[in-house]
């Protein structure tokens, strides 16, 4: 076994070592909850999610930092906006955050933190930074405190840019530009401005304010895993400026940070990017109302993390008969070889299955060997080869959880899936089609078409195909 994961950084695939034997460490972005969830949030926290189940199945003791960012300048805007306390709204949009998470399967992280429980791990990061010679307080007393971009020489590594090359930081008012030494250093700590509630003030040494964006996630990275760690992750949009000045700012102040830097890829609408704007954005609370939760997490985790994921009207559509075909061998070869209810078994996955995982996460490879041994699994069903159902079976269950998408885990109970129903509907539909086989040996049509159109009737289509035909639930008729 050779773990493989693409390294931003490096800008290659390297092979995984941990930096301490037998256990993974893995900080990725969470929520900045200004807002409800969108595609892209979930999109990657479930391939997060499938990372960290990955490298637990390889036998290591996986520890997990997801952040939760609740003060920040967008929120403070968003509260004034709407009247509601900037902390209430922040709580809100977190629990909405967190509705989305748990729907969709992905396991709670070992610690969440919110960045407002962190302030004195920031103060001391800065106060590092400052003694070092990498950050300064402005000069006119403001408060505010910025990290020095050209006191690093490695500033643009993560990204390979030039530092002349890039734009200033942004500021919320164009005049705190003058208080820095260069137009790109960023804040680490924002000075209490006039306007702002008084609740988003903390003292600090250098006077009442509040955090910086990018220094939260260093301060908290840092008390949860140490200085040194193996994965840092996020969405592609955060590598500039967001994960280039957590690095800045954290190997400044002599701590090595990420021995990996792994960013999942974009969420698209038909080709293009998202946006508001065009009102083309999609949420997990559209996605759930047009297909189960199971559905829609195997959508959204069936890309390489790395990809771009296009969302098309027929997305689910698809995604939702894969699942099927999946729910459906797993259920009838459940009830008939093990009646009882007792199917325990120890599962493993393919060699083949484990060899896509262990490189960089090729989850589309890794659904192809799933996929096979469900019709191969099929094929021994209708063979009434129960030995080599059991073998699919057990590989099956293996490869399902891995990837958090297993129809009979409890995850799913509440699913509308209906494992027990599906699996007795499966053997009428199984009487009917055998009747159907029978007549179509006989050259009876009409008896053939008259079965195939009663069981279209009722909402079931039947494909015909080199392993015998099989049979899917049309979506639209389970949901009315």
């Amino acid at each position: 076994m050779t773990l493989r994961f693409y390294d931003s950084a490096a800008a290659e695939v390297r092979d995984f070592s941990p930096l301490v034997q037998g256990e993974a460490s893995l900080y990725y972005c969470g929520a900045t909850v200004q807002g409800e969830p969108h595609i892209g949030h979930v999109r990657s926290a479930i391939a997060f999610d499938q990372l960290t189940r990955w490298l637990r199945y390889r036998g290591l003791k996986v520890t997990v930092v997801r952040n939760v960012t609740d003060i920040d300048d967008k929120i403070l805007a968003k509260s004034a906006e709407s009247g509601e306390e900037w902390w209430a709204l922040a709580y809100r949009f977190e629990q909405a955050f967190e509705d989305a998470y748990d729907a969709l399967g992905v396991e709670k992280p070992t610690y969440e933190p919110r960045a407002t429980g962190h302030i004195p791990e920031m103060h001391q990061l800065i106060q590092e930074l400052i003694d070092s010679g990498h950050a300064y307080p402005a000069a006119d007393g403001s408060g505010d405190v910025y990290f020095d971009v050209r006191s690093w020489s490695k500033y643009g590594s993560l990204t390979r840019q030039n530092i002349d090359d890039m734009q200033a930081a942004p500021d919320v008012e164009p005049e705190f530009s003058v208080r820095k030494k260069d137009p790109r250093d960023f804040a680490l700590w924002k000075g209490h401005k006039r306007g702002e509630p008084a609740t988003a003030a903390w003292s600090s040494p250098w006077g009442r304010g509040r955090p910086g964006w990018h220094l939260e996630c260093s301060a908290m990275a840092g008390k949860y895993l140490g200085p040194a760690f193996d994965i840092h992750g996020g969405g592609l949009d955060l590598r500039f400026p967001h994960h280039e000045n957590e690095m800045a700012q954290s190997q400044a102040a002599g701590r090595s940070f990420a021995n990996f830097w792994l960013h999942n890829g974009l969420v698209t609408y038909g080709g293009e990017k998202m946006s508001k704007s065009i009102g083309n954005t999609v949420g997990p609370a559209e996605l759930l109302a047009q297909a189960r939760p199971l559905v829609v997490r195997y959508y959204l985790g069936q890309a390489n993390y790395r990809s771009v994921l296009d969302y098309r009207p027929e997305s689910l559509t698809e995604a939702a008969s894969a699942v099927e075909r999946i729910e459906t061998f797993l259920t009838k070869t459940v009830a008939r070889l093990f009646p009882g209810g007792d199917w325990g078994m120890v599962s493993s996955v393919p060699e083949a299955f484990g060899a896509a995982m262990d490189d960089d996460l090729n989850v589309p490879a890794a659904l192809g060997v799933l996929h096979e041994t469900v019709r191969a699994g099929n094929t021994a069903l209708a063979a009434r080869d129960d030995d080599g159902a059991k073998v699919a079976l057990a590989a099956l269950l293996g490869m399902t959880e891995a990837l958090g998408i297993n129809p009979l885990s409890g995850q799913w109970k509440d699913d509308d899936g209906g494992t027990a129903e599906r699996a007795a509907l499966d053997t009428l539909i199984q009487a009917q089609l055998s009747a159907r086989n029978q007549a179509r040996a006989a050259k009876d049509w009409a008896t053939s078409d008259a079965i195939r159109d009663s069981l279209a009737a009722a909402g079931i289509e039947i494909a015909d195909t080199s392993d015998g035909p099989s049979w899917e639930l049309r979506r639209d008729t389970a949901a009315s």
